[in-house]
């Protein structure tokens, strides 16, 4: 089960995919030390690292207290936050296209972004402090995946298929409970507060915001992996899985409770980004191949550091800080039919 050999004897994906995921790793890890260093108060790499080295060993940084501030009370965060939900929805993303089998599938295929938007319009018009919108975002987005996977046990039993158009179903009528939240939510205060978070940004996302959703999307993340090579097995199809020994539907149901949870906890910090969890692992695919035992970190590592150079874009191009679901899809949508483009054989 460790690695997969096709017709010509080869032995594809593990090997090739692995030898990427050191360097991917690193290079995240660069992008962070550079995005704390970024923007309208810039810092050099090495001022950023004495400033971190000196938080953790309790040592003197040498650098201004202006310094100390910005890189660890306010850009710090927001690059872990970032790095957060980006490894998280491209995890994901990677999950439910080969659970689904389908190139298409992205973390909000069985509703779990529009019921935490519903959640968090719902506590915004109660009047709910910060960390009741985040609440019930998370808990919004676990109730559409819930009634999407009982509207397919009850009808389907399970099928992938129906199971995808359950999520649909509940997807549409979540957005339509949003919209109706936001037409009788009041024009000058609540209705920007939902419209500005359905839009997705890190601006206000701060230590205690991380406390409690990472977690979970770490949980979740801990949990794809530990399930890596039975998924890899369920890619040649359930009949051939069950043959190997592979339950089948309780893969499937633990793949989607640990998507769910990750996206889920993403989202409830993040507002709705888009895009990440459907273009980053079709990026991975191309690095690491198709194999998903390598598929997956690399996933998360591409994710991580693509959701943090978009966000110092969105928060440096221009005087006000632009939404990052917009960024994400004005840069997706051509990147993902150029990647298309480059990769249609993958997928059959």
């Amino acid at each position: 089960m460790g690695s997969i050999v096709d017709g010509g004897g080869r032995v594809a994906g593990r090997w090739r995919g692995l030898g990427f995921i050191t360097p991917l790793a690193f290079a995240v890890l660069a992008s962070a030390v550079f995005s704390m260093g970024f923007g309208h108060y810039p810092l050099a790499p090495s001022e950023v690292l004495a400033v971190l080295w000196a938080a953790l060993t309790g040592a003197e940084s040498g650098q201004p207290p202006m310094a100390e501030t910005v890189v660890l009370a306010v850009r710090l965060p927001r690059v872990l936050a970032a790095m957060l939900v980006g490894a998280s929805l491209a995890a994901a993303g990677a999950a439910y296209q080969t659970l689904f089998r389908n190139p298409l599938a992205s973390p909000a295929i069985l509703g779990v972004s529009s019921g935490a938007g519903f959640g968090a319009a719902l506590a915004m018009l109660l009047s709910g402090s910060a960390l009741a919108v985040q609440g019930a975002a998370f808990a919004g987005g676990l109730l559409a995946v819930g009634a999407a996977m009982l509207i397919a046990g009850r009808l389907g039993k399970g099928s992938a298929l129906v199971m995808v158009l359950a999520g649909l179903v509940v997807s549409a009528l979540f957005q339509a409970l949003t919209s109706a939240l936001k037409y009788v939510a009041d024009p000058l205060d609540t209705l920007p507060a939902i419209v500005f978070w359905l839009l997705g940004s890190l601006g206000r996302v701060g230590t205690h915001d991380l406390a409690w959703a990472a977690p979970f999307a770490l949980a979740g993340m801990l949990a794809l992996f530990l399930l890596r090579w039975p998924t890899q097995v369920l890619e040649a199809g359930d009949d051939e899985a069950r043959t190997l020994g592979v339950p089948v539907r309780a893969l499937r149901l633990a793949l989607i409770a640990a998507a769910t949870l990750m996206t889920a906890a993403a989202v409830s910090i993040s507002g709705i980004v888009g895009w990440v969890g459907l273009l980053v692992p079709h990026l991975a695919r191309l690095i690491v191949g198709p194999a998903y035992a390598a598929l997956l970190p690399a996933s998360l590592l591409l994710g991580a550091g693509y959701l943090l150079l978009v966000d110092n874009l969105c928060r440096s191009a221009f005087a006000a800080e632009l939404p990052l679901g917009i960024v994400t899809a004005v840069l997706g949508a051509p990147v993902f039919v150029a990647v298309l483009a480059k990769a249609r054989r993958t997928w059959s």
